[in-house]
């Protein structure tokens, strides 16, 4: 019997496999509003069958996103429009999950097809963009950002609290805190782009409490009985990882302990020059140490895009869920494929009559 085809329960949610669709950007929203273009490209992977279906980066304020045209839930005109998409991912059978973000340094950046670089000084489209310091990345995002006062983070904290009510009221069952990829929340972590020497940088517990906090305070208002989840870069690649790693077991902990249900395993993307070993499931075993270590259900994204290494990376308790997002994307019925290439008997998986009648005729 195929592990990845079986279901998965967290809180009171039951996915109907251990396939889940990851936050991936879209770009194509408008002031933050998404439009017809997330109805149907959503729609669409749910009803290929995943589990789950995470909407993209969605910024908490108009300055957190990563470009002119990222979708924002800051408001509760941008809120409702999430709307027909949570019910459409719904009636497809699939989870509607949202992951809410602030792109901290790496804002106001040109789309990745239109330069996936920052807009120009000068450019009206640009905007301030804030961090940890006032460090820039470099390489392609060069713009010193403005250094974050005390204020600047119990606001940004807030944002994300309002996010959170503002996506349960839209129905969303599946929230995730984007504290990954060297965007704001990982920048507080990362001793590459906070250098502050108040209560939120320094040690490993300043560098901790902007995460902490943020998780606390979505907490307060994200239903107990629904996962709360949170996507973080356990290490970076950049030569001390073993000691990155370490220090990133002992947040999970904490998150752990701050009521977080499961931690989608990823890398802190906080530096330009990272020596990524990119490679087929190459997360696998770092993610089950953490599992290990933490007691936390895990996923991870990065190269199970193959039902066969998906497969195995369930059944062999590396992963609780398999990511899957570039595979989607060239394919939004990944799931029924992965199902036929692992033999899975078709009571465990669904399509819908007007495909399945004739892809399981011919």
């Amino acid at each position: 019997m195929s592990a990845l085809f079986q279901p998965f329960k967290l809180k009171d949610i039951t996915l109907r496999n251990r396939i889940a669709v990851p936050p991936m950007c879209m770009y194509t929203a408008k002031d933050g509003l998404i439009n017809d273009w997330h109805q149907v490209h959503l729609a669409s992977l749910a009803r290929g069958g995943a589990g789950l279906v995470i909407v993209e980066a969605t910024a908490v304020a108009p300055e957190g996103r990563i470009t002119p045209g990222c979708a924002g839930i800051w408001n509760d005109t941008l809120a409702e429009a999430f709307v027909p998409v949570v019910n459409a991912i719904k009636a497809a059978g699939s989870v509607p999950g949202i992951q809410i973000a602030h792109a901290g340094r790496k804002a106001s950046a040109n789309r990745p097809w239109e330069g996936d670089d920052h807009i120009a000084a000068g450019d009206a489209n640009g905007w301030q963009t804030i961090a940890p310091s006032a460090i820039p990345f470099g390489a392609n995002l060069p713009k010193q950002p403005k250094a974050m006062t005390v204020e600047d983070i119990a606001r940004v904290r807030d944002d994300f609290k309002a996010a959170a009510r503002r996506a349960r009221d839209a129905g969303f069952e599946w929230l995730e805190l984007h504290f990954a990829h060297g965007y704001l929340a990982q920048s507080f972590f990362s001793e590459h782009s906070n250098q502050r020497d108040d209560q939120y940088g320094g040690s490993l517990e300043n560098r901790s409490r902007f995460l902490l906090e943020t998780l606390a305070a979505v907490r307060e208002v994200w239903p107990e009985h629904l996962p709360l989840t949170a996507r973080f870069g356990v290490l970076e690649f950049d030569g001390r990882d073993e000691k990155t790693l370490r220090e990133s077991i002992e947040l999970v902990r904490q998150f752990k302990q701050g009521g977080l249900d499961m931690l989608s395993v990823s890398i802190g993307f906080s530096t330009p020059t990272a020596q990524i070993p990119w490679g087929p499931a190459f997360m696998g075993p770092i993610a089950q140490r953490v599992r290990q270590e933490t007691g936390l259900p895990v996923a991870s994204a990065w190269g199970f895009g193959t039902p066969a290494l998906a497969e195995q990376s369930v059944k062999e308790q590396q992963l609780d869920l398999v990511m899957v997002g570039k595979a989607h994307l060239a394919d939004p019925h990944w799931s029924y494929f992965a199902a036929r290439e692992l033999g899975v008997d078709k009571a465990s998986w669904t399509l819908p009559a007007p495909y399945a009648h004739w892809l399981e005729r011919y």
